[in-house]
């Protein structure tokens, strides 16, 4: 989850389809061509997004439900997805070029789409803004309280925004983990397959203050919520 940048240089979806916008230095999955790619991300773009909006008008915690998908083609960027919303609160899903190419196939993509999907579904970015605000102003009368200088005052209240804004973080990533699942099931994709994303990124272990949980944590709610949706499914 970010606020969008005025630098972030977008490619909305009808430019995904070229394959001439992805650098030759991409890496592509499992022996995927430019094409394949493109194609991939357009049909689970087209899949998935209904099923999001559907969902975000339902569950009624946002104004805005109308997705807009965009890519970051800036240079050297890692593979990534997030989650944004511009001035109007308008919410924007966010791809690199790099994630599009790596993603072996459509249900990891799937997958993906539905976790950011679900950040804003949730209202992630205004209650985390809210927590980082509580967290600064409590860290600020804290300082206050002591003594502590003008300067050293405006220290702690930047200290007490960032603990704040992570303090429900990773309550907030597994909670878009289960949200994606369900919708990327909806979707027609399998969540199983699809997390299997995360088996070639870094593990962040739990640690204190992280932003993000295990990655064990994380694949057991998506298998959980898979199996409670396929058995009601087959009831």
């Amino acid at each position: 989850m970010r606020r969008l940048s005025g630098l972030l240089l977008l490619l909305m979806l009808a430019a995904c389809a070229s394959p001439a916008t992805v650098p030759p230095t991409v890496v592509y999955g499992d022996g995927l061509t430019p094409e394949q790619a493109a194609r991939n991300f357009v049909t689970v773009v087209q899949r998935v997004e209904p099923v999001a909006e559907q969902v975000c008008r339902q569950q009624a915690l946002v104004a805005n439900c109308d997705f807009q998908i965009a890519i970051d083609d800036r240079p050297d960027q890692q593979a990534n997805a997030f989650q944004t919303v511009d001035e109007t609160g308008r919410p924007y899903l966010v791809f690199t070029l790099p994630l599009i190419a790596q993603a072996r196939n459509q249900d990891e993509l799937a997958f993906v789409l539905g976790h950011e999907a679900s950040h804003h579904i949730a209202g992630h970015i205004a209650k985390q803004d809210q927590s980082a605000m509580t967290g600064a102003m409590v860290a600020a009368a804290i300082a206050s309280a002591g003594g502590a200088d003008p300067e050293t005052v405006r220290a702690a209240q930047d200290f007490g925004a960032e603990i704040g804004a992570r303090t429900y973080s990773k309550e907030f990533e597994l909670e878009a983990d289960a949200l994606g699942a369900q919708i990327a099931y909806r979707a027609g994709y399998d969540p199983v397959v699809g997390m299997a994303f995360f088996d070639r990124l870094p593990d962040p272990g739990d640690e204190f203050l992280g932003t993000h949980p295990a990655m064990s944590q994380r694949k057991a709610v998506v298998l959980k919520v898979t199996e409670e949706l396929k058995a009601g499914a087959g009831s």
